[in-house]
């Protein structure tokens, strides 16, 4: 399985086109790394670079970027209004899929190594890769910025953890250091007045703001520490700021850990803070990308508040989140675009995503591929869709309050089953395809016939495990499609009908294609254990399929 990261090079540039151009084009053509977005801001002077695919191609797009910015940024001419202290300010590195946290500290330190010694830049290693608790937060490195940092680094206790004890003169410092996905997120208000949305940062972050007597001082403890009153929202570092190009105020958080404060928790909090001031929030923006599963909860989040069901398409409950958050409000937020998971798939040749008329004609021509196990995926995704249909169209009907909330669930299950066997529509031809490569390799010598041949049976066995799995997510189908006949919309029977007769016939389809592969497996063992699996699910199958016929003898 290939292994999968996120880098987020964070340059001091956001005004000249020129220069930013220059160093995205420094790494746009290094193979199994990607640039996926390039969002600048003109008052905060900085572009925030996103790269993902596969570590070392990805170190390596880092390291080119942070050498070109090197190279073009001169930060003793440069203001903006985000903190920064080197022309590459920060270079954080993220695990997106099968790989660990650990494995992403130990590239931080090989990045960190490389440009130190290559680039004659000093690195200081944050968030997970600290080596020093005061070097966790990024801030505490950053304090004083470029300007106070050639004196700051001469500290002891500040020296870097990579490289001299010197800055670079027109390029500072860099942090680089593996973290947790962030999500860079800012709320708008309807306000020019930047000490607004200072003053909401200061009550919402979690560091807080100075605890104050009834005349204004401050208030300290026995050993002179400023005492602070935590912010509202865990895990979240705020600042308030002010767009000349908009002409706002921005809330501007980082949500450190978006399972403690989600994206929704953050809006809402700002908006009761903005009310309390005499503003309003206008909209919000992300700033480079967002998992899906943030907007998927901050979607459901506003469906239950407006009493609609959660058992809709994923497109639609992005939909809302999109328009409940205001992520239009002052620049475009396209969901293939901005969401990580949609991105790094975006450019595949998925059958899911062709056209029902293409599908169908590719499907009629003499390829092999797609065939009968990609049907029964398709077949039974359209089963499921039916049943989530019915739900919906029972979850709010005032004869079924009832079962509603049964309803709810059935219809957010089903869509969840549509959409795993949708993924299993390409992956039953990909099985079939590896078979094909399989058979493809050379057979020339002893060794490759034997390597060949193993191939040729891993590959099969994994042709027979796809539609076993169809055939399982489909039993399920089938039960909630029972469910839906029986207590669902009345006026929707028949649609609960046809979804178990569709699954029906699917699950017999899988099993079919399960049985024609193993015809060509070696291993007995494996036969023997996967025909019992088969039994088992063609037993419950009939149990299935006579609770389904007495119900439509009976309503229909």
């Amino acid at each position: 399985m290939k292994q999968i990261i996120e880098c987020v090079p964070n340059i001091s540039e956001g005004r000249n086109q020129s220069i930013i151009n220059n160093i995205v084009s420094s790494s746009n053509n290094i193979e199994k790394a990607k640039i996926v977005d390039v969002d600048s801001g003109y008052d905060t002077n900085r572009t925030v670079i996103t790269i993902v695919g596969e570590p070392n191609a990805v170190l390596k797009c880092a390291y080119n970027i942070i050498k070109k910015s090197l190279e073009l940024i001169n930060l003793n001419k440069h203001t903006g209004t985000h903190a920064r202290m080197g022309s590459t300010d920060v270079c954080p590195i993220i695990p997106i899929e099968n790989i660990s946290m650990d494995d992403c500290i130990e590239l931080s330190k090989q990045l960190g190594k490389d440009v130190a010694e290559k680039l004659n830049l000093p690195v200081y290693l944050y968030e997970k890769s600290a080596l020093l608790n005061e070097r966790i937060n990024l801030a505490n490195i950053r304090k004083g910025e470029f300007e106070l940092m050639g004196a700051k680094i001469k500290e002891k206790k500040w020296q870097p953890d990579y490289g001299k004890a010197s800055i670079h003169p027109t390029g500072g410092v860099i942090a680089i250091g593996a973290r947790n996905f962030l999500v860079a997120y800012n709320i708008n208000l309807n306000t020019m007045d930047k000490k607004i949305a200072s003053d909401i940062a200061l009550d919402i972050r979690e560091a807080g703001r100075a605890k104050r007597d009834v005349n204004g001082k401050i208030i300290r403890d026995k050993n002179g520490k400023m005492v602070k009153v935590p912010g509202t929202l865990k895990e979240t570092k705020a600042v308030g700021w002010y767009l000349d190009e908009h002409k706002i105020s921005q809330v501007s958080m980082n949500l450190v850990n978006i399972e403690v404060t989600s994206i929704h928790m953050a809006f809402e909090e700002v908006r009761e803070q903005a009310r309390k001031r005499g503003v309003r929030v206008t909209g919000s923006e992300i700033v480079g990308l967002v998992p899906q599963d943030a907007i998927i909860k901050t979607g459901n989040f506003y469906l239950n508040k407006q009493k609609r069901t959660k058992g809709i398409p994923l497109d639609d409950i992005i939909k809302v989140a999109i328009m409940s958050l205001g992520l239009n409000d002052i620049s475009n937020f396209d969901m293939e675009e901005k969401i990580i998971e949609r991105l790094i798939y975006k450019n595949k040749d998925l059958l899911s995503n062709m056209k029902i008329n293409h599908f169908i004609d590719f499907l009629s021509s003499n390829s092999p591929a797609p065939g009968g196990g990609s049907v029964a995926a398709l077949v039974g995704s359209i089963s499921s869709a039916l049943n989530s249909m019915v739900a919906s169209l029972t979850v709010h009907n005032k004869q079924y309050i009832s079962v509603s909330e049964q309803m709810e669930e059935l219809g957010i299950k089903s869509q969840l089953l549509k959409d795993k066997l949708k993924k299993l529509i390409d992956e039953d031809t990909e099985s079939f395809d590896k078979i094909m490569d399989a058979f493809r390799l050379p057979k020339k010598t002893k060794e490759e016939i034997s390597f060949r041949e193993k191939k040729i049976q891993q590959a099969t066995i994994g042709a027979t495990q796809v539609p076993y799995k169809t055939s399982l997510i489909i039993i399920d189908v089938i039960e909630i499609s029972i469910s839906v006949m029986k207590f669902g919309n009345k006026n929707s029977f028949s649609d609960g009908a046809v979804a178990a007769e569709l699954g029906i016939a699917s699950v017999k389809s899988a099993i079919m294609n399960v049985k024609i592969n193993l015809n060509d497996i070696k291993d007995k063992k494996y036969i023997i254990s996967m025909n019992k699996k088969i039994y088992s699910v063609n037993e419950k199958l009939k149990s299935l399929t006579n609770k389904i016929s007495i119900l439509i003898e009976k309503y229909l």
